[in-house]
């Protein structure tokens, strides 16, 4: 593992209203950008990449059956990707896994012509922004 940065991000825990279709589709995602399964428990599960993990957790205590990233909270989560062609096969995969293109009028520049990438929402409505670190122009 390596050795975190100050101010870097430590871990992140998404509650979720279905832990089998969190983990059909952030899973497949975290495992396909190369995060490790950490720890699985039965209501819930974390992967890990260097210093940070990302948790998934259908905990007893949520409060709503639904996740709205309109609320006040987290709206997304943006992960670097290698390249654009990287950004364009995860995209073609994830619709496998329970995801979505989000903007499809815009893709793949909803972030403007300097920002090459994918917008997905899952089938609960999580969503995610596949972000090129280089672009093939």
């Amino acid at each position: 593992m390596s050795r975190p940065s100050h101010g870097t991000l430590h871990h992140v825990e998404l509650w979720v209203p279905n832990l089998h279709r969190a983990h059909a589709s952030l899973g497949w995602l975290l495992e396909a950008l190369g995060y490790d399964v950490a720890q699985s428990w039965a209501s819930g599960c974390s992967w890990q990449l260097g210093p940070t993990y990302l948790v998934i957790e259908q905990s007893s205590a949520l409060t709503a059956d639904e996740h709205d990233r309109c609320r006040p909270g987290p709206n997304h989560l943006a992960f670097h990707i290698k390249d654009a062609t990287t950004v364009e096969k995860l995209l073609a995969d994830a619709t496998q896994h329970g995801w979505h293109l989000m903007f499809p009028e815009r893709h793949p520049y909803g972030g403007g012509r300097q920002h090459y990438a994918a917008y997905l929402e899952n089938d609960d409505g999580f969503e995610v922004e596949l972000v090129a670190i280089n672009s093939h122009e």
